[in-house]
This record gives structure tokens, C-alpha cells and sequence, in this order.
């Protein structure tokens, strides 16, 4: 069985991640743009599609920093969900319940597509909080 990191090396090798150091700056950046957007997205006097927006661009951004943090980058955006097995050590199921929130994002910003769903916004959000508890966890970047 190939390690997470032996799978992230595959991925690079065949295009689908780009090797770039991790950046401590760019890190606490992402944490605090994604860490903004969290409250926001319980925020109940904002409409249902807003507050699916924000949990989702906070899951992504925290995805997005566990993925730098290993010193890899995308040009895909929804690799960021498809790689957390190997960058936070998430279960499947959980990182296929944020690529359907991905596929869902895309009906909606691109064929206005979006229906009123509390129970899935309740789901993102507690996904994205354990992205950012797990994100947290891997401490400081190594250089």
C-alpha cells in the first residue's frame, strides 16, 4: 500500500498536482480568509445560497492550505477535495461529500442552478470545521 505521500508523488507525476514549497505566509493567509468566512456562512439573516458559498469557499480554502502545506498545488479546484485522503488523512466518505458541494457549486455559479438545501449548508459547514481542526493540526510548515 503507497503512502500519502508516495500517492501525492503519482499525482505529480502525471500532471494533476504541481510541486511548489509551502509558504508559511500563503498559509496563514489561507487560514484567515477561510476562517473569516465560516461565521459568516451560519450567519441565518444571510440567504441559503450565500451562506452554501462561503461554507463552501472555506472548505475549499482550508483543503486548499492542507494541500500547500504538503508543498503541492492544483490547477483544478476540485483536486483540493479528491487529495484529502492523502493531505488530512480524511475518510472517503467525507471527501466525496465535498466534491458533490463542488459539483453542486458549479450548477449553481455556472447554470444557476440552486436549490434551498439547510440540512447540506449544516453538513458544509460542519465539514469545514473539521477541515480547518484538522488543517490546524499539522502545525507549523517545514522548510
Amino acid at each position: 500500500m503507497l503512502s500519502a505521500q508516495e500517492n501525492l508523488q503519482n499525482l505529480l507525476k502525471i500532471g494533476k498536482l504541481k510541486a511548489e514549497p509551502p509558504n508559511s505566509r500563503e498559509l496563514d493567509g489561507l487560514l484567515s480568509s477561510a476562517g473569516r468566512k465560516l461565521p459568516d456562512a451560519e450567519n441565518l439573516s444571510l440567504s441559503p445560497d450565500s451562506r452554501f458559498s462561503l461554507a463552501y469557499d472555506a472548505a475549499h480554502t482550508f483543503a486548499l492550505a492542507a494541500l500547500r502545506w504538503h508543498g503541492y498545488r492544483s490547477e483544478n479546484r476540485y483536486i483540493v477535495f479528491q487529495v484529502l485522503g492523502h493531505t488530512l488523512n480524511f475518510p472517503t466518505a467525507k471527501w466525496r461529500f465535498l466534491d458533490s458541494c463542488h459539483q453542486k457549486r458549479n450548477a449553481a455559479l455556472y447554470e444557476g442552478d440552486y436549490t434551498d438545501d439547510e440540512q447540506l449548508i449544516k453538513e458544509l459547514v460542519a465539514a469545514a470545521k473539521d477541515l480547518k481542526a484538522a488543517v490546524e493540526s499539522l502545525g507549523p510548515v517545514r522548510t
